[in-house]
């Protein structure tokens, strides 16, 4: 039953925030400062308004529903949601103990004849 509610949630959040996104500002937006009236004309001018408005109050209703019934339904479980995952029985297996590294002896250049300094090369 939780995760119906979880789902219906979901679904419900995402209707609602397309149905905002899709309506048009109350102040008017720039093409109408022009007299353009072509932004309004993609489900009517009047019927738009009053579609996505009933469309706003449901999906707004049925978030505040679900919200309320997930926090009624969560407040009575106890512990957390890991414990509800369940469990192979095998314990993952214990990392070795790191080893140190053994000592490397540094190694000695070969000998090699003193050179002289950059300024004072074959010029």
């Amino acid at each position: 039953m939780f995760t119906l509610f979880v789902i219906l949630h979901l679904i419900a959040s995402a209707v609602l925030i397309l149905v905002v996104l899709l309506q048009s500002g109350k102040a008017g937006d720039l093409a109408s400062a022009f007299g353009g009236a072509g932004t309004q004309t993609a489900f009517g001018t009047r019927s738009a308004a009053t579609l996505l408005t009933k469309a706003t109050a449901a999906a707004a209703l049925v978030f505040i529903t679900t919200s309320l019934g997930l926090s009624i339904m969560s407040s009575g479980r106890e512990g957390t949601l890991m414990e509800d995952v369940p469990t192979t029985g095998q314990e993952a297996p214990a990392q070795p103990a790191p080893v140190p590294a053994e000592a490397v002896p540094a190694e000695t250049p070969a000998e090699t004849p003193p050179q002289p300094p950059p300024d004072q090369q074959d010029q």
